[in-house]
């Protein structure tokens, strides 16, 4: 499948800001799966491209002359293979670094008595993680609006309703609470008439089934597994370490920010 797409991420501030900084992961990660045929990132500002920690392809933005808004554009076209029953090769990770559970992945007694109802202890097949995300899919509704960025996996569950990105984290930390290596997805998926926000978040989790051990990719909102309507970003621990922006600037006094994503498959 080839997916066009473009990712614009306005800021607009009611004074003028003084100072910008935002690291950006707009870039499609190189994964066997997936191929950037073209692939552009407009922004203004002074921009460095460097690769993370977790071989995502990341950019750092600076402005340091007074701006009242800033536009952050992505676009591309990307092809896109569906993985054989969800099953990503392996990077360089080691998968033991995605065992660490982090503030918004902490686990709660509601969290640890949702992992036992899914997860033996130490290692897991994929029907076991297909089992976790089926509960937390009942467990949480999908609700845009609900959370926020800040929101953890305990808030969620007690909430009872979040987003892609709610449902991300609480299978993280029911994950780890058993030492089930499982790690974070930003991207972007076709949204076809599901009514879910194109810009996505979903999981990788480490099996070990009898015909394969490694990564499956899982979509805990749709509980399934990833197909070839998904590109993925950035992997990383949670959302603070795989958010396609993140930034702080100094002054502007109270910022608006608008997100418009479109994905066109073919």
């Amino acid at each position: 499948m080839q997916l066009t797409i473009r990712h614009e991420t306005k800021y607009t501030y009611t004074l003028p800001a003084a100072y910008t900084i935002q690291q950006m992961h707009l870039t499609p990660r190189v994964e066997p799966q997936q191929h950037v045929l073209t692939w552009q990132l407009s922004t203004p500002g002074h921009v460095h491209a460097y690769t993370d920690a977790y071989g995502n392809l990341s950019h750092m933005l600076t402005m340091d002359m007074p701006h009242q808004a800033l536009s952050l554009v992505a676009s591309g076209v990307v092809e896109t293979v569906a993985p054989d029953r969800g099953r990503i090769i392996a990077d360089a990770l080691s998968p033991l670094i995605f065992t660490v559970p982090t503030r918004l992945t902490a686990a709660t007694p509601g969290i640890l008595e949702l992992a036992a109802s899914c997860l033996p202890d130490g290692k897991a097949q994929t029907r076991d993680v297909m089992c976790l995300a089926e509960h937390i899919f009942g467990a949480v509704r999908y609700q845009s609006g609900a959370t926020e960025v800040s929101t953890t996996a305990s808030d969620a569950l007690a909430l009872g309703q979040g987003v892609c990105q709610d449902h991300a984290h609480l299978f993280l930390s029911c994950c780890h609470a058993h030492g089930i290596p499982a790690r974070y997805v930003s991207g972007y998926i076709d949204p076809e008439n599901t009514g879910h926000a194109a810009s996505h978040a979903w999981v990788d989790a480490w099996v070990e089934d009898k015909d394969y051990i490694g990564w499956v990719s899982i979509d805990v909102t749709h509980a399934r597994l990833m197909t070839d309507a998904y590109c993925r970003l950035a992997i990383g621990r949670d959302y603070d370490s795989a958010a396609p922006v993140r930034g702080m600037r100094r002054g502007g006094g109270t910022e608006s920010m608008s997100v418009d994503v479109q994905i066109v498959p073919q």
